[in-house]
């Protein structure tokens, strides 16, 4: 069999960020040109917003994880800390919304975000049985 490249193995991931930026912030656009602010448009800014910030978090994500991890990393994994990256900043946009957000909570928030993948891996890192892995 061929080697297979890092590009290659995450071509599923790249496909999935291009769609969701498109979606995301296309959509983002629409909604702003051709609407008017009501329960529906704000529930659509936010679902559009986590979308584009996902899809734009991607790239990053796995650079990130390519530089700095100490073992590679599954496109699940990689999609998973897009996703936070996307929650993080559709959640700062509800709280400006609300003109509560701070430096103070803006801090604390992502730390809590950080804490919460921290706590989610160590629990995948519990739970790696090393037989199954190896198809015995």
């Amino acid at each position: 069999m061929g080697r297979e490249t890092f590009a290659d193995r995450f071509m599923g991931v790249y496909i999935a960020a291009s769609t969701l930026f498109l979606v995301g912030w296309g959509g983002m656009i629409a909604l702003i040109l051709y609407s008017v602010p009501a329960v529906l448009e704000r529930l659509g800014f936010f679902v559009l917003g986590l979308a584009g910030l996902t899809g734009t978090a991607v790239p990053f994500v796995v650079f990130l994880s390519q530089r700095f991890g100490r073992r590679p990393v599954s496109a699940r994994v990689l999609m998973r800390r897009a996703i936070w990256v996307g929650a993080f900043g559709v959640t700062l946009a509800w709280l400006q919304l609300g003109r509560t957000l701070t430096w103070s909570i803006a801090l604390l928030l992502a730390a809590v975000f950080v804490a919460i993948e921290w706590f989610v891996e160590l629990r995948a890192r519990s739970l790696w049985d090393p037989d199954a892995s190896h198809g015995k």
